[in-house]
């Protein structure tokens, strides 16, 4: 019985990080990862603490700005642009 779980337990473990793993890849379409950390900085951003692709279509990160004050940003994957930008 014990296996029986355990091994039950380990595959949803394993489908739940890959899918998790793929939902986080940029397309290939989009901007570079370097692309968009320029958009940020461009944005106003001094340090960015965290980026990640996300499943739609948008960098997403959180950063530090000339007021000292943390901020989240989005990025869209394919143009560049930054459609939020707003105070965490």
């Amino acid at each position: 019985m014990l296996k029986k779980t355990l091994t039950a337990g380990l595959a949803a473990a394993a489908v739940l990080s890959a899918g998790m793993a793929l939902a986080d890849r940029p397309g290939a379409d989009w901007i570079s990862i370097d692309q968009a950390l320029a958009k940020a900085k461009a944005a106003g951003y001094t340090q960015v603490h965290k980026i990640e692709a996300d499943d739609s279509g948008y960098w997403d990160g959180e950063g530090l700005k000339q007021d000292g004050k943390v901020y989240e940003f989005r990025i869209d994957g394919k143009t560049g642009d930054v459609p939020r930008d707003k105070l965490d």
